[in-house]
């Protein structure tokens, strides 16, 4: 995946994917072969939504508070003077009991511990913390991604090598997670992330949050693991703007329930 700005960290584009289980009743075959197929629609445009956002957010101007660095992007040194006090406390991950859990706090702590190396924060509770999780997940999927830090990003071949890996039935938990956690970042203050977007840009990858939303809820039809984390997004359904100021608005308005929906996610 293309490596985008920091906006791509606070408000990235996800793709969401699930599998059900294999039966062995063999008069259910025809319907699993229906199912599978649906599936695979589902999947398809979800990745369709995913590239289309990617390109969306790649044509924005950088955020006045990036700059270039020798090791990448960096935040100004008056960006950092003001840390964010809304990160989730590395500590988390030890209340994560089931696998499903444990995959979505990785993939939100993932999140935080981007930012708070951005912002110079110490990070070494989020190492330990995430080291823990992986290793307790055990999952060969994440050989394929170059830096485990970036896990959330939910690239290619992070959805490729879990689909190789029987494990494509946990990546939605990664993407659901990731998508909350940046959009309650978004949500901390609207004005700063969204001054590089134009009404076109509000509108189109407000749009397509809704689809991935949308599709999040077709799947659960599918997997009833997937129910709970439907349950936990649908409210943020209401992110459909078409202007800048609405999504602003919008924001502003869905904070609670992106508060709840993290909670949900990430308890």
């Amino acid at each position: 995946m293309k490596k985008l700005s920091i906006l791509a960290i606070a408000f990235a584009a996800i793709v969401f994917a699930a599998c059900g289980g294999k039966k062995s009743d063999a008069a259910t075959a025809e319907a699993d072969t229906l199912k599978s197929f649906e599936q695979q629609q589902i999947e398809a445009s979800i990745k369709m939504h995913f590239d289309s956002i990617a390109s969306e957010v790649s044509k924005l101007k950088q955020l006045p508070f990036v700059q270039e660095g020798q090791g990448g992007l960096t935040l100004t040194k008056e960006e950092k003077q003001v840390k964010p006090d809304y990160l989730l406390a590395p500590a988390v991950g030890e209340e994560a009991t089931t696998l499903a859990e444990k995959y979505r706090i990785l993939s939100a702590l993932n999140v935080d511990r981007k930012i708070a190396s951005l912002y110079e924060m110490p990070t070494d509770e989020y190492d330990k913390a995430i080291t823990k999780l992986a290793a307790d997940i055990n999952d060969p999927s994440f050989k394929a991604i170059e830096d485990n830090n970036t896990l959330f990003e939910t690239s290619s071949a992070l959805y490729d090598a879990m689909n190789d890996n029987g494990r494509i039935n946990y990546f939605w938990q990664i993407a659901a997670a990731a998508l909350v956690e940046q959009l309650y970042v978004v949500s901390q203050n609207t004005d700063k992330f969204l001054s590089v977007f134009d009404d076109d840009a509000a509108s189109n990858v407000s749009f397509r949050i809704v689809l991935i939303l949308d599709a999040i809820n077709r799947l659960s039809e599918y997997d009833a693991d997937i129910k709970p984390v439907a349950e936990a997004v649908a409210p943020l359904d209401v992110l459909n703007a078409v202007t800048v100021d609405e999504l602003k608005a919008q924001l502003a308005e869905a904070k609670d329930k992106i508060v709840a929906a993290r909670k949900a996610l990430v308890k």
